[in-house]
This record gives structure tokens, C-alpha cells and sequence, in this order.
């Protein structure tokens, strides 16, 4: 049931701003929408990794967008929805850049990159705002929820990724699926925290050996490794 009203949520967005494309007075294209709804959820995630969850108000978020109350209504009611957008957007960047990690002849290479695009390249403010989602995550149910399915939709992913890699015979895990899943998601989240509270963390250092970690536990077998 709990996981049911996470996706109410996380769908939220996409319903609003169906809701605003099919009204006459609107004659907005769904670029449009798209773009003004994106200007307004890198606002609030600026915002919110700069002075907090709580700290942060609509009319902080307003200011950092140059939008009008008004206009910043028509597509988000609350914080609790701007979460929700964020999430959204964020399992959709995720589910992208993934796609490229399924297919690829060379798996480490592929999550390699795929772990410097996310935990190396990608601005500082956008791992601090994961931090601050995390934190409101213990205290507010709804955004529990929120970062919940994100978590779910992630761990899926890497779940049938590595099942499939196994009953290929591309890795030979000693541990179970599961349990290599959680270790690697432990590993990622370490390294995304020590980004967000180290500002002297060198992250070119530290990637090599994590992902010397990350093979030591998928097992991948010789012709993986080969450049």
C-alpha cells in the first residue's frame, strides 16, 4: 500500500502537467511545459541543497526561478510536490543513462561511466540535494515515500542487471544477487556522502579503487576485464 501512494506522488507530475497541456486557455506544447516545469525543479533543487528543506519557502523558490507565485502554483502546490518532481526527473535521468550499461560488450567499462557521470561529473549542488532528500526522508512520510521508489526503481534495476549477467555467465558473484546489490548500492552511497560533505574529496582517486571493489564482488569473468 505504502509503495502504491509513493508512485501517486512520483506520478503527480506527469498527471499536472497533462492536466495544463489540455486546457484551451493553456495552448501551451508539451515542450513548453516541460521546459517551465524543469526551470522551476532546478530552482527548488538549488534552493533546497543551499538552505535546507525546511529553511527553504515558495517564495525562495520563486525568487531563484524568476517566476511569480502565480505561475509557480499552476505547477506545483506544495514543497512535497516539488520533491516529487525532482524524483521523478531524477529516476528518469537514471533510467537513461542506464539503458547505456544493459547491452554494452564491455559491462565494467559501461558502469564505470556510469558511476563518474553520476558521483564525479554531475554538479555538487545536485549530490547535496540528494543528501537533503535523505535526511527529510526520516522525518516526513510523504518524502519517505517519494525517495522510497526511487530507491525501489534503482535497486530493480541493478537486480535483474546482475541476474541476467549471472545466468549469461558474464559474473560469478559468491554472494547472492541481493546481497551484491546492497553492497553495491552501500559502496555508491558512500562515495556520493563523502562528495557532499568533503569539499577537498577526490573522487578521480578514490572512483579506481571502488570499482576494483565493485568487480571484486560481481566476479566478472576474464573477458569483461579486458580493455
Amino acid at each position: 500500500m505504502k509503495k502504491e501512494r509513493s508512485f501517486v506522488f512520483i506520478a503527480a507530475h506527469h498527471s499536472r502537467l497533462q492536466e495544463l497541456q489540455d486546457r484551451p486557455v493553456a495552448k501551451l506544447s508539451p515542450e513548453t511545459l516541460r521546459e517551465r516545469s524543469d526551470h522551476i525543479l532546478d530552482a527548488a533543487g538549488h534552493c533546497f541543497a543551499r538552505a535546507g528543506f525546511h529553511r527553504t519557502t515558495m517564495q525562495d523558490i520563486c525568487r531563484e526561478a524568476a517566476v511569480s507565485p502565480g505561475a509557480l502554483y499552476i505547477y506545483f502546490s506544495n514543497k512535497e510536490a516539488l520533491i516529487a518532481g525532482i524524483a521523478e526527473r531524477e529516476r528518469a535521468v537514471f533510467a537513461d543513462r542506464f539503458a547505456q550499461i544493459a547491452g554494452a560488450p564491455d559491462f565494467m567499462g559501461a558502469l564505470a561511466m556510469l558511476g563518474r557521470r553520476f558521483l564525479v561529473e554531475d554538479p555538487p549542488y545536485r549530490r547535496i540535494l540528494c543528501i537533503e532528500i535523505g535526511l527529510e526522508a526520516t522525518r516526513n512520510p510523504k518524502i519517505g515515500e517519494i525517495q522510497r521508489t526511487v530507491e525501489v526503481f534503482i535497486r530493480d534495476c541493478f537486480r535483474d542487471l546482475f541476474t541476467k549477467l549471472k545466468a549469461a555467465g558474464r559474473i560469478a558473484p559468491i554472494y547472492d544477487i541481493d546481497t551484491v546489490v546492497e553492497a553495491f548500492m552501500t559502496i555508491a552511497d558512500g562515495m556520493l556522502w563523502r562528495r557532499a560533505v568533503d569539499p577537498d574529496f577526490n573522487a578521480d582517486i578514490v572512483l579506481p579503487p571502488l570499482l576494483d571493489a565493485v568487480g571484486a564482488l560481481l566476479r566478472p569473468v576474464a573477458d569483461e576485464t579486458k580493455p
